[in-house]
């Protein structure tokens, strides 16, 4: 069991932490005489650390990802989806969506596609939560920063969420709640043409470098208001508004995530530093959830998709849901200190 420990230490910290890069920052910044105790030093050596550490793991996982996805094209998608009945279904659709490397706006065109398909509407629905706000990549970039509880905890909650909101959904009978364009809209079967090995690692290349394009400003954002946070803010000001003293943190950081348009990837560099201040766990993670599934405007482009009834059903569930969830690690938390 040591030698167990010893190399999940050495893989946690060393690969996933990527412990050596920020020494190696570190001595490079002294080098140049620049002291990282200072905010200015301190800030530039967090920027520097956390943008290079998860642009390598996000490069790696997304090309990993992508070639998984390959095998799952949004018609073949559709067609495992109408196999399965019940809360099957809705099981399935919420696992789907954690292979899908999107935010909340990209996903909406595939849940559109499904709906048009005729697909149950609480099936669509439980892929729409969990594409954004659970994805493999989120579990060990997690790990690197909150450990494999967490981040294994963190996607079964949010699976849990997506599969509950859309069976909540199915159980409401909501289809005429989706647009009229959408419902009598025609879904076209196209084959998929079977791809070989070089196929499918051309195609999670080419996904590799459009996701990585399309999420490194987010990720750019995220490091600096992360790097500000964990060098500028005074940590008594984190501590008295989303610690333990502050019973409505939990509350504050799921409305705060709401204006804020960012993936995972880049929610987490904030994640880290709010934690490192003194924010509650249960905190950090509801504002996570609160950015990658009640972004502003994915609410407005999913607002054309259904009509204002089943949208404000959908805000509720997720938000309740992700304040639930947020309370639940607080107490988890707390019993283990």
């Amino acid at each position: 069991m040591e030698i167990i420990k010893t190399i999940w230490d050495f893989f946690q910290n060393q690969v996933l932490g990527m412990k050596w890069l920020n020494e190696l920052i570190e001595n490079m910044l002294l080098t140049f005489g620049l002291n990282v105790s200072g905010k200015i030093g301190g800030s530039v050596q967090f920027f520097l650390y956390d943008t290079i550490k998860i642009m390598m793991l996000l490069s790696v996982l997304i090309l990993i990802i992508s070639y998984i996805q390959s095998y799952f094209p949004p018609e073949r998608s559709k067609r495992i989806l109408s196999r399965f009945h019940g809360i099957g279904a809705n099981i399935v659709a919420a696992l789907l969506g954690t292979i899908t490397p999107f935010c909340s706006c990209s996903s909406i065109p595939l849940f559109i596609g499904f709906t048009r398909a005729g697909l149950r509407l609480g099936v669509t629905f439980s892929f729409l939560i969990s594409s954004p706000m659970v994805d493999l990549g989120s579990i060990v970039l997690l790990m690197s920063i909150f450990g494999w509880k967490v981040a294994i905890t963190y996607v079964i909650v949010g699976l849990i969420i997506a599969i509950i909101g859309g069976a909540l959904i199915e159980k409401l009978h909501l289809e005429n709640q989706v647009e009229e364009y959408i419902r009598q809209g025609k879904s076209f079967n196209v084959l998929q043409e079977e791809l070989h090995f070089k196929d499918r690692i051309r195609y999670a290349w080419e996904q590799m470098l459009i996701t990585v394009k399309k999420v490194f400003s987010y990720v750019i954002i995220g490091v600096s208001i992360g790097a500000i946070i964990h060098n500028w803010i005074p940590e008594n000001l984190i501590v008295n508004l989303l610690g333990s003293e502050n019973p409505l943190g939990v509350v504050i950081a799921t409305i705060a995530g709401v204006p804020i348009y960012a993936d995972i990837f880049g929610t987490i560099p904030i994640a880290e530093a709010l934690l490192l201040k003194g924010a509650q766990l249960g905190v950090v993670l509801s504002f996570m959830m609160g950015v990658t599934t009640l972004s502003l405007p994915s609410i407005i482009m999913l607002r054309k998709a259904v009509k204002p009834k089943l949208l404000v059903i959908f805000i509720t569930i997720c938000t309740v849901g992700i304040i639930l969830v947020g309370y639940f690690f607080n107490a988890v938390q707390n019993i283990m200190l």
